[in-house]
Formats: structure tokens, C-alpha cells, sequence
């Protein structure tokens, strides 16, 4: 239900998590976040490194404003691992969109439905860009959240995609499954031998769930590892690879998958430096995403008009 508050022109908007995923479908979001990587680069979009404060209990309190001419906006969530004992979302926060030029606060939405939509619209954005020409065949590691945001932006940019689920168990497996049993979409067995277009992790693991030689012609989509001492990926595929980022500040901060491998940052390019797509690869591809408050000024875009 769309709920008010007050700004200074009146009230303001208030979307829940149905209403803020309306707002942002994945094709026009994918578009946005490409403008966004280009302006980003090009010094047009402006924002800080998020700040982090520690709160009681192992939560953290996140912080993420940015600005640009046409819209400001401000993430602010916090990620309380011990909720899902209380039966609470582990993520819960807002993104406030403000004009650009009065600061008047325009639109909220929900900030945990944002970050899970423009991540994924993101990986979708490093498959258009860095992919094989042709997608068929996706292989999805995790089963959580982030595993579903990605699952569903496949089956509405690649309609009829057979998609594989690895989780920690077989029943794991059956039960998202039957969640996204919806989806425009047909269901493979997750062997890691299979021959994927693109392989996507999406974890919480601190060690790689993904250890199989690196192969031309499949992406490898790292999203999981947002933390120095976690890694999806083995060193030995980092190594293999030529390595792209999303945000080629906060990577050397953020990636563990290339931190764990001391990754030469020298060779690490940006996702800008090849839009909208790269020539075909002579090695194969590794695309590690670790999110920027630039990308929450893409969904806002998409979200206000």
C-alpha cells in the first residue's frame, strides 16, 4: 500500500516492496544503468564511498547518497543478520529520490527491492555487454534473495531460458523452484559441467563455490563476495580471466573474489571503458559486481518517470 509522508512541497510517496518493484522493470533499468556506468565515468554523476557505522547486535547501518543534475538520492538501510531469528528481513531500509535542483523529496521507495533489482539488472547489463551472442542456458549458485532477483530478470530479458539452481541441498533446489514456477522460463539440472552461457553467484559464502576451469565462451558473474576476505570464485579462474568491475573505485576495497586472488589491478578494466558491448573475447570473462550508489540513482530515474 502507497503510504505519504511530508516534504517541503507536500506529500510525498511512500512505496512498499510491491508498488517499488512495478516501478522498475528490468529492461528499463538495464538502459538506465548504462547511462549511469557512462556518466559515473565521465564525472557526471557524484557520490561519496558508503558509510558504514556498526550498530548493537553485528548489524551495520548503511549510508549512500549521491547526486547528479537531474535527481539526488539517498539510500539508507541497515543489514541485521539476527533478524531472521525474529522473523524479519535481514536488509530493511529506504531510497529517498530528491530533485536535483530544490532538494524537495520526490519519491520513496523501498531500499532493500532497489539494491536487489539494480544488482541484477546490472549482471544483466555485464551479459549484454561481455556475453556470448546468444544466452540459452544460465547456471544461478544460491537460492536466496539476490539468487531470485537474477532468475527473474533472465526470464524477462531471455524469455524461455533454461535456467539451473545450485543450492546447499536438493531441497533447497525444489523449494525455489517452486517459488519462481511463474517465470517465463524452463528448469536444467545444475550440474557444473553443463555447458552455460553464463554462470551467476549469488552467495553468501566466504569460499568459492565455484572452482571449475574457466571457459571461453561462459561469462562467470560474481555478485555474492561484497566483502576483502570472501570470495566466490577460486583464484585459479581469476587468474584465467580477463577481469571486468562495476565500480572500478570501490572494487579494490570490495571485491574479494579479486582481493583473495591479489589481482594485479593493473589489468582489471571497467564495465565503461566497453559500452555498450566488447569485441569477442580471446580468454574468457569473469564480471565482478560490488554495487554503487550510482546505480540507486539509475533505479531512481527508471522509478520517476
Amino acid at each position: 500500500m502507497e503510504l505519504t509522508t511530508i516534504s517541503g512541497s507536500g506529500a510525498t510517496p511512500w512505496l512498499n516492496v510491491a508498488e517499488t518493484q512495478a516501478r522498475l522493470p528490468f529492461p528499463k533499468l538495464v538502459d538506465a544503468l548504462q547511462v549511469a556506468v557512462l556518466e559515473l565515468a565521465d564525472g557526471k554523476i557524484r557520490c561519496p564511498e558508503r558509510q558504514a557505522v556498526p550498530m548493537s547486535g553485528g548489524a551495520m547501518l548503511l549510508s549512500m547518497p549521491v547526486v547528479a543534475d537531474d535527481l539526488a538520492a539517498h539510500k539508507l538501510i541497515t543489514v541485521a543478520p539476527e533478524n531472521k531469528a525474529l522473523n524479519l528481513p535481514t536488509i530493511l531500509g529506504h531510497l529517498a529520490i530528491l530533485d536535483g535542483q530544490s532538494g524537495v523529496t520526490r519519491l520513496i521507495l523501498d531500499g532493500a527491492t532497489v539494491t536487489g533489482r539494480r544488482t541484477a539488472a546490472m549482471s544483466m547489463l555485464g551479459l549484454r555487454a561481455l556475453g556470448p551472442r546468444t544466452i540459452n542456458r544460465a547456471l544461478v549458485i544460491g537460492t536466496g534473495t539476490q539468487a531470485r532477483g537474477h532468475v527473474e530478470a533472465l526470464s524477462v530479458l531471455y524469455p524461455g531460458i533454461q535456467i539451473g539452481i545450485r543450492g546447499r541441498t536438493r531441497s533447497d533446489e525444489d523449494h525455489f523452484q517452486r517459488q519462481q514456477s511463474h517465470l517465463h522460463l524452463s528448469w536444467l539440472p545444475p550440474g557444473l559441467d553443463q555447458p552455460w552461457d553464463v554462470v551467476i553467484t549469488c552467495t553468501t559464502s566466504q569460499t568459492p563455490v565455484y572452482e571449475q576451469a574457466a571457459r571461453l565462451g561462459c561469462l562467470l558473474i560474481a555478485v555474492g563476495a561484497f566483502r576483502p576476505e570472501a570470495a566466490e570464485l577460486s583464484s585459479e579462474i581469476i587468474h584465467a580471466s580477463e577481469i571486468f568491475v562495476d565500480d572500478p573505485g570501490g572494487a579494490p576495497h570490495e571485491a574479494g573474489d579479486l582481493i583473495q586472488a591479489n589481482i594485479d589491478w593493473k589489468v582489471v578494466r571497467a564495465l565503461a571503458e566497453i559500452l555498450p558491448q566488447a569485441a569477442p573475447p580471446t580468454r574468457p570473462r569473469v564480471f565482478k559486481t560490488v554495487g554503487c550508489a550510482a546505480w540507486d540513482l539509475a533505479a531512481a530515474r527508471v522509478a520517476i518517470h
